[in-house]
């Protein structure tokens, strides 16, 4: 098995290289999506993020993620309370999906804060996708985030530079998406398969 960690900026596309790498055929973990799975009304998390920040993050029973979101990125010390209790719990959601894939399997891990959170050294593989500042503003905008929240974001996360320092490969994302889509096709058929293959 190979474990791949993908990570990238907010905005960078590391969500559509994932989809690529599905379609592919390997298997894709979303550590954004096990983050929300976690912290699920009725598990450890959910009480323990409740315990960590009180009931103003509650809308209708349920942790409302724009309003922890809106306290997090004010607040780095207590963002990194919310990591602290959220990060372990995604690790093993993530194993426990790995102990059961088959062994020849390319597992994709989509980690955007890999090297905030030092997880390169527990992959076999490292992923980034790359655009520039202004490439990733401008998609982030279309999203419907608004500007001084991307700011906020981009501030919590590393730069890129950072990121390519840990990664085997960069795939830069400033193209078409068919550009992309080779590029990515092309690594799988190159480097991934035949790796998990242990060629």
């Amino acid at each position: 098995m190979l474990k791949v960690a993908l990570t990238g900026g907010i905005g960078s596309g590391k969500s559509a290289v994932a989809e690529m790498l599905e379609e592919c055929g390997a298997i894709v973990l979303d550590s954004d999506q096990l983050a929300r799975d976690v912290i699920e009304r009725g598990t450890p998390g959910f009480e323990a993020v409740l315990a960590a920040f009180g009931d103003a993050i509650l809308t209708d029973g349920e942790i409302d993620r724009a309003k922890l979101a809106s306290i997090v990125f004010q607040d780095e010390a207590k963002r990194k309370e919310l990591e602290s209790i959220i990060h372990p719990l995604v690790r093993d959601a993530a194993e426990s999906v790995m102990r059961k894939a088959p062994l020849d399997s390319v597992v994709i891990n989509q980690i955007p804060l890999l090297v905030e959170t030092n997880g390169a050294k527990r992959f076999d593989y490292v992923i980034t996708v790359s655009a520039s500042e202004q490439t990733r503003r401008s998609r982030l905008l279309e999203r419907g985030l608004k500007d001084y929240e991307i700011t906020k974001r981009m501030q919590a996360q590393v730069d890129d530079a950072a990121r390519e320092a840990i990664s085997h490969t960069v795939l830069k994302n400033e193209g078409s998406i068919e550009e992309l889509q080779r590029t990515v096709e092309e690594l799988w058929r190159s480097t991934l398969k035949p790796m998990a293959q242990g060629l």
